[in-house]
């Protein structure tokens, strides 16, 4: 579903016009406030169903809720834009690639060869409710010979290839070009997940070591992830009402702020956000050191509301770079490959979670080795090193934060109205 929506939400936007790429900017910023909007009903209303009713009512409510969404999807079938499938980027990718090294061995002439193409990698969307045979004659322009970057490419292109199957056109040579240039900026990406994979686990602990209540009312340590969801929802309408006007007109611009400025903002966000958790857990551990609670399980005399501050932090940054990352994708990639390539995001956060338990043993087993004694080992939280950690993933957030510059400032879009 997160692989395919996104897509194919954008896509109902006419993006040959401006107030067409403004609506389908508006249209991700309302995205993730959707997802976000979602969020909140299973960690407040579900988490309290599930701890006071049972766990199988939580299961249910959720099963309904996916039911309830089938008949409103197809509710707008009538109205939708649908891209008719042409073949899987992956095979295109694949031949590309392949042919590549198959022809690297052998000296040919490539750029005799004469294709005629579509020359940008993201023609408007047609008007009609299929986006075919329109698609295929609109902006169609003659290329002959590949670009000059990423040249090892070009060898894919031969008037005598080894073989038919491997038989590659220029188009789909550029293409392929435009997808590998967006993997690194989507590679930098994956360390801010590596963040946010904390807030579902370390910080959790955190705050359930820590008095959760609000009045006369205890927050399950399930629903602390409202913070970054509420703050989520409250940005998104800002975001996308005030921040990109005022952006527009200061700029002179039609985006106001840049794809790969708004990713930019984000993984920026999250240095500040794990800089922020190792101050709170500096807190809190000299809270447990004054009160005497190093040994004990009784909530510390200190509100949970501490670790508010690093969920707002990450949940902003969370916004900025997957509503950014998603609508960059969208923009920037080939027509065939857009689902691919929005796809991505959902990758970097699987990866990202992935490494954030790569990370935690790497870290366990060399602390262990050299001090005897993991950082983040054992049953009492009090006992870790927690704050040590964060400082760690602080300056590894900074070090992908200057790697994403690189690529960000070498980077430049393929559409002329992207980058304006």
């Amino acid at each position: 579903i997160k692989g395919s929506l996104p897509p194919h939400g954008a896509e109902q936007f006419d993006e040959a016009t401006p107030q067409g790429r403004k609506q389908r900017s508006t249209f991700f910023n309302y995205f993730v406030f959707c997802l976000s909007f979602g969020a909140l009903i299973a960690v407040t209303f579900v988490v309290w169903v599930e701890d006071n009713k049972g766990w199988q009512w939580g299961f249910g409510i959720s099963t309904f809720a996916i039911f309830l969404s089938i008949p409103i999807f197809l509710s707008g079938s009538s109205f939708y834009r649908n891209k008719i499938p042409c073949g899987s980027p992956l095979t295109t990718i694949s031949k590309v690639l392949i042919a590549a090294l198959v022809n690297s061995g052998v000296s040919r002439n490539s750029t005799s060869a004469i294709v005629s193409m579509t020359s940008s990698p993201s023609p408007p969307i047609p008007t009609g409710k299929e986006g075919g045979e329109d698609s295929n004659r609109k902006g169609v322009e003659s290329i002959h010979t590949p670009s000059t970057s990423l040249s090892f490419l070009n060898r894919a292109v031969s008037d005598t290839p080894a073989c038919s199957a491997l038989e590659c056109s220029v188009q789909q040579v550029e293409e392929v070009k435009i997808v590998m240039k967006i993997l690194p900026i989507f590679a930098c990406t994956i360390m801010l997940n590596c963040c946010l994979a904390q807030l579902s686990t370390f910080s959790v602990q955190q705050a359930a070591s820590m008095n959760t209540k609000v009045g006369s009312l205890k927050v399950p340590p399930a629903s602390l992830p409202v913070f970054p969801v509420v703050f989520i929802m409250i940005l998104a309408p800002v975001y996308d009402h005030f921040i990109i006007p005022f952006a527009r007109r200061v700029t002179k611009t039609e985006m106001g702020i840049s794809h790969l400025q708004r990713i930019g903002i984000g993984l920026f966000l999250s240095i500040v956000a794990m800089a922020i958790a190792a101050l709170v857990e500096i807190k809190r551990k000299g809270v447990v050191t004054d009160s005497g609670l190093i040994d004990s399980a009784k909530p510390l005399p200190i509100t949970f509301f501490w670790i508010a501050f690093q969920y707002l932090f990450l949940g902003s940054a969370d916004l900025f770079v997957l509503a950014g990352l998603l609508e960059f994708c969208f923009s920037e990639a080939p027509v065939s490959m857009r689902s691919l390539a929005t796809s991505l995001s959902w990758a970097s956060l699987a990866i990202g979670y992935y490494l954030s338990s790569v990370i935690v043993s790497i870290v366990n087993r060399v602390t262990g080795i050299s001090t005897n004694k993991p950082w983040l080992a054992g049953s009492n939280l009090n006992h870790y090193h927690l704050e040590r950690f964060y400082w760690l993933m602080c300056i590894l957030s900074a070090l992908n934060f200057m790697h994403y510059l690189f690529w960000a400032k070498k980077y430049k879009y393929t559409s002329v109205k992207s980058s304006k």
